[in-house]
């Protein structure tokens, strides 16, 4: 017992005296220096050509190069990727920073595209002193027209050459943009029936469930929020449109352009009963399949059973 304590005493004498050498610490500070040269070295191999990323990176801690990177300093592919995910309001500041970064025509053109999907300008070869980065401001300037009065909008868009005087140009480019305001948007639709003739047709509505596409439809060209002609217009040309898409289906089912324009309709008056917190008795799904089957007999039980589940689960069609 006695040797053991003392063997455990020794032991510990001895590594207290190893760690305190000098010779200890000498070799354990050369052994990190050497660790860290490696270290270093590995990134500044990965930097190869150009900048030096490592030392780019380094000199952010000092009081000279404190806040963000000089973005002319690094590889031009990744200042471009840096600016691509600002908007055109932060774009414009950064320019004042970094102006021959931040007026790059891919960066405007890229916000262009994004933001208004399809112009006839895109297509065009481009005129002399033409550049992306007025074109955005020109687009800002003309949906923001729309928006007051869509006539001088469209108008204001021919004008510059954006769009040519053509209704399926014209529904093209209301299709592929999201900045219009839907209620103008949808005077303007009223109004110009040629227009609203070439949208409907740019939808896509193959191998989608019925109350999914009306969604889709919708989302794109509102409904309005009373019931009259312009309400059933839609409707029409939408089951013209859901049939044309799915003709395999409509054999199948054995629907037709009327039997559709039927269950839209069963479908908006079936979201406004579930959804709306005025109707306390709600529509039940019996209810629903025989109101709906009175009203179009060659349609299945299942299938109408499934409308209302969707519209039960997901919600309103014309939200």
């Amino acid at each position: 017992m006695g040797q053991g304590l003392w063997r455990v005493a020794r032991n510990q004498h001895l590594q207290q005296e190893a760690y305190s050498e000098p010779g200890y610490l000498s070799r354990e500070h050369s052994r990190r220096v050497t660790s860290n040269n490696i270290t270093h070295s590995g990134h500044r191999k990965q930097a190869q050509g150009g900048i030096d990323l490592y030392h780019l990176l380094k000199a952010r801690k000092s009081k000279e190069q404190e806040g963000f990177i000089n973005l002319e300093m690094l590889p031009p592919e990744l200042s471009f990727t840096i600016l691509s995910y600002l908007n055109a309001t932060d774009l414009c500041l950064a320019s004042c920073v970094w102006q021959d970064l931040a007026n790059d025509e891919l960066l405007w053109q890229g916000l262009c595209k994004s933001t208004w999907g399809h112009c006839s300008i895109y297509n065009k070869n481009p005129p002399l002193g033409f550049s992306f980065r007025k074109l955005y401001m020109q687009l800002d300037e003309g949906s923001l027209t729309f928006n007051a009065n869509p006539e001088e909008g469209v108008s204001y868009f021919m004008s510059k050459g954006i769009l040519d005087d053509s209704p399926k140009e014209i529904a093209k480019f209301i299709f592929c943009t999201r900045t219009l305001n839907w209620k103008k948007l949808r005077i303007y639709l009223d109004e110009r029936r040629d227009v609203l003739d070439d949208l409907v047709t740019l939808h896509n509505f193959r191998n989608q469930f019925l109350p999914n596409a009306l969604r889709e439809f919708f989302r794109h060209i509102h409904a309005p929020e009373e019931r009259g002609e312009y309400l059933e217009t839609l409707i029409t040309k939408f089951s013209h449109r859901f049939c044309a898409c799915n003709p395999d289906l409509m054999r199948e089912l054995g629907l037709s352009p009327d039997a559709v324009y039927v269950l839209c309709y069963s479908l908006i008056l079936l979201s406004i009963d579930l959804t709306s917190p005025h109707v306390k008795n709600k529509m039940s799904k019996r209810e629903f399949i025989r109101n709906t089957r009175r009203a179009a007999q060659n349609i299945s039980e299942d299938f109408v059973g499934h409308l209302y589940d969707n519209i039960y689960l997901i919600g309103h069609v014309a939200a």
